[in-house]
């Protein structure tokens, strides 16, 4: 069938893009030519337009369409007649995102029913042989089913590469997915085992290494050591500056402590508390270096904020065998030594000591068990002789508690006073004692006429806590005890340090007829010239100056400690008070004391503390 003679090149291939190809082999140019190209193209773009999306303008769709057009035509006519023409241009309309049902049937629609009636082509044209309207109408037929082919496979094409990038991304997604989760976990193992402000290991994984160094193989001869570390006088850093200069501070000696101590595990266990684990130590000397290098780390210099800050540390060392101990015991013992170091002048490291250890656990232990003690009655007193050096007669009696321990027997005062002090029992135990005193002197006095004065020693907060003239005053009320039946000893550091207050009430007392007597005189301040304005009646010489005169007189220190007795028997009589020498435990120390004047003594020589009961067996 004889085709128009075509020569010019293809138009436009896609949206907003020119291009050309070979020119057919016989005939569009005529069509092509037409001036009804450009109406089926842009009836073309409006029978697709809203079917799908395309990003173009309505211009760029008409001008790409009209391109197709064209290329349809070619292919319409083209000799000989293929259909691969077909298959491209459905796969281009695809590729244009004109990819729906609707868009691929309403193409079909107008180009079966527009296309050569706008192009002005007709089969039963003048110039057409017969036969050519079948054979037109047949090709256009065929090549529409390729365009619907074409079509139907570049959108299942597109479709796989969708599904295949929606699964490579999946992929992608879930491979980030995992990957961060992999980071928050590590990140998470939060900052479990670090500090988050110095970046030390925290307390969490100081335990786990601590309790695997005890768990390694090796035997019962290895040996490991601890150094807790505590800054001294952090507090004022944070109060003065600031808690940022604080952290600070904080950074900046963590730092310094792990260049210090080299390999050794640094932990930060909270606050201004730092721990060094030195694993496998031969003996002890080889935890104090590196506590000697801590100490040296953490006294140099930090730069905080553009100042100049200093601080030192004080440090608990416990360094023994991993067999017969723990983890946790090791620990206990670093705090407790920890404290002993700061206890004793900061700056400095302190040893772990069992035997210390155990009698500040046994300390412990007393002190807990103390007030319960008290109500159960387990405190008693024993009563020491006053004696007078002149004539051996029985004076008075110094009151002096025990405590009857179910466990542990009769505790001397030496014993728990200390721990009655600390904790603020003293008050009650004393209180305990002034009245039992007070009672037993009433029962003396019922006995016999000789009944001695009973000598009861105040704590410092009794002296100067409220209330001591009323409390002193009910007792004899109470008792109907004479007031000069009662004599009240205060050590000489007490009396010194007093309050006006407090002498003030030892002064009501004294002027009620109350004996007041100043106890272990010599070994505080020794102000003789003080005590003309204090309420004294007696003062009572510190056994350490009779000790002295247990030696023979002809040796020079005994002669220098009974010249310093008998400058103070004498000064203490020029102040019209009497003189008692406490410790005298030899006939060889009661004559010297007496030769110089001494009024009183007591001591084992004349009488070792004893129950009520004897007492009473005197009289």
């Amino acid at each position: 069938m004889p085709y128009p003679v075509a020569t010019p090149g293809y138009g436009p291939t896609a949206p907003g893009t020119t291009g050309s190809a070979a020119p057919p082999a016989s005939g569009a140019d005529a069509s092509r030519q037409s001036p009804g190209l450009a109406i089926f193209a842009r009836a073309w773009a409006k029978a697709v337009t809203g079917t799908s999306y395309v990003p173009v303008t309505p211009a760029e769709l008409e001008e790409f369409l009209e391109g197709l057009t064209i290329r349809l035509v070619d292919a319409l006519y083209a000799e000989p007649f293929s259909l691969r023409r077909g298959y491209q241009i459905g796969a281009e309309l695809v590729a244009a995102h004109i990819a729906s049902a609707e868009g691929l049937g309403r193409t079909i629609e107008v180009i079966d029913l527009r296309l050569l009636r706008d192009l002005g082509i007709s089969p039963t044209s003048p110039t057409a042989d017969p036969g050519s309207s079948d054979d037109l109408r047949d090709r256009m037929a065929r090549l529409l089913g390729t365009v619907a082919i074409g079509y139907a496979r570049a959108l299942r094409d597109r479709t796989l590469d969708e599904q295949e990038a929606i699964r490579r991304a999946a992929l992608v997604a879930r491979e980030q997915a995992e990957q961060a989760l992999r980071e928050s976990e590590a990140r998470f193992r939060h900052q479990a085992t670090h500090d988050p402000l110095t970046d030390l290991p925290n307390r969490a994984l100081f335990t786990e290494r601590l309790a695997a160094a005890f768990d390694r193989e090796g035997g019962s001869d290895r040996r490991i050591g601890v150094c807790f570390v505590d800054l001294d006088g952090f507090k004022m850093v944070n109060d003065t500056l600031g808690h940022h200069a604080g952290d600070l501070l904080l950074v900046s000696v963590a730092a310094k402590l792990r260049r210090g101590v080299g390999s050794h595990l640094v932990a930060r266990m909270g606050g201004d508390e730092f721990v060094i684990l030195v694993e496998d130590t031969t003996c002890t000397d080889d935890v104090l270096k590196v506590a000697d290098a801590a100490l040296a780390a953490v006294s140099e210099p930090s730069m905080v904020d553009g100042q100049e800050l200093r601080v030192s540390a004080s440090i608990g060392i416990v360094e023994r065998p991993v067999a017969g101990t723990t983890p946790s015991e090791v620990m206990r013992a670093a705090d407790i030594t920890l404290h002993w170091a700061k206890t004793s002048g900061k700056g400095r490291w302190a040893l772990f000591d069992p035997e210390r250890n155990e009698r500040e656990l046994t300390r412990y232990a007393l002190s807990s068990a103390m007030p319960a003690a008290l109500e159960r009655g387990e405190f008693c007193l024993d009563y020491q002789p006053l004696v007078s050096l002149a004539d051996g007669r029985l004076l008075g009696v110094e009151a002096l508690v025990r405590w009857r321990h179910p466990q542990l027997g009769v505790l001397r005062p030496d014993k728990f006073i200390g721990l009655a002090e600390e904790t603020g029992l003293i008050v009650r135990l004393g209180g305990w004692v002034l009245a039992e005193a007070c009672r037993q002197a009433r029962h003396w006095i019922d006995l016999s006429p000789k009944a001695p004065f009973v000598s009861v020693n105040l704590a410092v907060r009794q002296v100067r806590g409220h209330g001591l003239v009323e409390e002193v005053t009910g007792l004899l009320r109470q008792h109907d005890l004479p007031p000069d039946r009662l004599q009240l000893e205060i050590t000489e550091s007490a009396m010194m340090n007093g309050a006006d207050e407090s002498v003030g009430n030892l002064r009501t007392l004294s002027d009620l007829g109350v004996r007041i007597a100043i106890d272990d005189f010599g070994t505080g301040y020794s102000n003789l010239s003080y005590l003309r304005t204090l309420p004294v009646c007696e003062l009572k010489v510190a056994g350490s100056f009779v000790e002295g005169l247990r030696a023979p007189a002809a040796e020079p220190a005994s002669m220098t400690d009974e010249r310093i007795l008998a400058t103070l028997v004498s000064l203490a009589h020029t102040l019209d008070l009497t003189v008692t020498a406490e410790g005298v435990e030899t006939a060889t120390q009661a004559d010297r004391l007496r030769a110089i004047g001494c009024d009183a003594a007591q001591g084992w020589h004349f009488g070792v503390p004893m129950p009520a009961s004897n007492v009473d067996a005197l009289l």
